[in-house]
């Protein structure tokens, strides 16, 4: 038996498709494409499990006392001499790369900003809805094939893509989130095995003739912490590459360092993927996050406003011959003085390449030309800077840096998608995840020098006249029409909780009818 919604799906045996049914979405979902993906389930479900369950026996052990540090048992690996596979000629220049999700216009606008290479999200620039999902796979299937089109409602205005285009990298969701949509042996599918399964099935082929001059598809990973967890997506990858019929180290994956525990382990992750590597980018507004997440148990290591991470990763992907991308700026933009927001970037830009990185991120089309100046300005005609301990920060923080969190925190829920609020790029979890720490340790508020302490009731005095600001701000229809109450009382439970992201998945999932004989 099959859901209600599942009805026009030709599936493979032991799948069910509980999302709507679409017939563009049929095309990406053809029983050989989800074949290839229920094979990747069933020979690395176990593995992504496993390494899971040591995320959460590593989180216990630092909440008993222990801090994250470099593993004795791989220092051979972080001092041997050895490198990773010689970079591909087609990703040797990433000097800018625009990031951004996998709707339409944005793939379009994307792949013509003049940036080298568009990060294409399934991750965190995206709720995780089937439509989104799916549609984003029908949207980077006509990418490359050069039939995309998009026609802006109310105008005239055709978007297609240019001659000249960005090179296309694909950053799956975590493995730790499911595809509650597809069930595999009765089992929601990994949304990692999902998201780079459908893409590579379909796109592998003229991926290679096209953008990546013989190698290719190129990925962006999220969310590791531990080299083990390179391990599988790279016997992912020599999987793929068996059955595409492909030269190994075809695939290249830039791994983002966004947590704690992965900045102890670099050289290890690049030594796992090695011939799959395409470098480490800093993930530094998710390394904030977790950093809070691992130092749970340490009171004396509060977060200030903002950390960086440290030039270790530099000095790594130099010395394993590969690249080392830089993080997105936390500006954009803003309205009333563009230049302003500009400027801002161009600072933060001139620092991470005169650092050594090698590319970085724009959060913003109107970024790019500021940042490549800046790039070329250092670099000259290079294409990269490749030659041959994550910071410890202590601050104090603010009751501004506490109204800010509450509104980011709520306005982000709200939408549930990176977008520039007050002109910036932030990050719902980041919001979110301070406000958990500082409230769980009673953080001193001294930044501004009102000697304030936060409390429950001073956090929810707060809530209330940011929630006042919020109305003022968009206006009383947007209010009533934008789930602000909903997401005010989502920000306000899990600011005492955990991870914001699956509870808000169950917020936005498309509702199915399953007969009772189908549960």
């Amino acid at each position: 038996m099959v859901s209600v919604d599942a009805r026009g799906y030709d599936v493979p045996e032991g799948v069910k498709i509980r999302g709507r049914y679409d017939e563009e979405f049929a095309s990406i979902l053809s029983k050989d494409a989800l074949q290839f993906v229920v094979d990747l389930q069933r020979e690395f479900m176990k593995d992504i499990e496993y390494a899971m369950d040591c995320r959460k026996e590593a989180q216990v052990r630092y909440n008993n006392g222990e801090l994250p540090g470099f593993d004795p048992a791989t220092k051979y690996v972080r001092e041997g001499e050895w490198a990773c596979a010689a970079v591909p000629p087609a990703v040797a220049d990433r000097r800018v790369e625009i990031t951004g999700p996998v709707d339409r216009k944005m793939v379009i606008n994307a792949h013509n900003s003049g940036a080298q290479v568009f990060m294409a999200d399934f991750e965190d620039a995206v709720s995780a809805s089937w439509e989104k999902m799916v549609r984003g796979q029908v949207n980077l299937r006509d990418a490359m094939s050069g039939t995309i089109m998009f026609h802006e409602e109310g105008s005239d205005t055709v978007y297609k893509l240019n001659q000249r285009i960005a090179t296309l990298f694909v950053r799956p969701r975590g493995c730790h989130l499911p595809e509650s949509h597809i069930l595999i042996d009765g089992r929601p599918a990994a949304a990692c095995l999902v998201d780079f399964g459908l893409y590579f099935f379909h796109n592998c082929s003229i991926f290679r003739q096209t953008q990546g001059q013989g190698f290719g598809p190129f990925f962006y990973l999220p969310q590791m912490e531990h080299s083990r967890e390179a391990r599988i997506w790279n016997r992912v990858f020599e999987k793929a590459e068996k059955v595409a019929g492909i030269d190994r180290g075809s695939i290249r994956a830039t791994v983002l360092i966004e947590t704690l525990p992965a900045a102890f382990q670099m050289d290890e992750i690049l030594h796992e993927l090695k011939d799959h590597s395409a470098g480490l980018n800093c993930g530094r507004w998710d390394h904030i996050s977790s950093y809070v997440k691992a130092f749970e148990a340490h009171p004396g290591r509060l977060l200030p406003d903002r950390i960086q991470l440290s030039n270790l990763l530099i000095r790594t992907c130099h010395r394993r011959g590969v690249h080392a991308m830089g993080g997105m700026a936390g500006q954009i933009p803003i309205k009333d003085d563009p230049e302003a927001g500009v400027e801002l970037v161009r600072k933060e830009k001139q620092r991470e390449v005169e650092a050594g990185h090698d590319g970085t991120w724009a959060a913003h089309l109107g970024l790019i030309p500021g940042i490549m100046e800046v790039f070329e300005g250092r670099m000259g005609g290079r294409a990269n800077q490749i030659q041959g301990v994550a910071m410890e920060p202590r601050g104090v923080g603010s009751v501004e840096g506490l109204r800010l969190n509450t509104r980011v925190g709520i306005q982000y829920l709200a939408a549930w998608l990176t977008v520039p609020l007050y002109g910036l790029m932030e990050d719902g979890e980041i919001s979110r995840v301070q406000m958990w720490q500082w409230l769980k340790y009673g953080a001193d508020l001294d930044g501004d020098r009102l000697g304030f302490k936060l409390t429950p009731s001073l956090f929810h005095g707060v809530v209330a006249e940011e929630m006042a600001r919020i109305r003022s701000e968009v206006g009383n229809d947007r209010f009533r029409s934008g789930m602000y109450e909903e997401a005010c009382k989502i920000f306000t439970r899990e600011c005492l909780e955990d991870f914001l992201t699956l509870d808000a998945n169950r917020k936005i999932r498309v509702p199915v009818v399953v007969k009772s004989e189908d549960v």
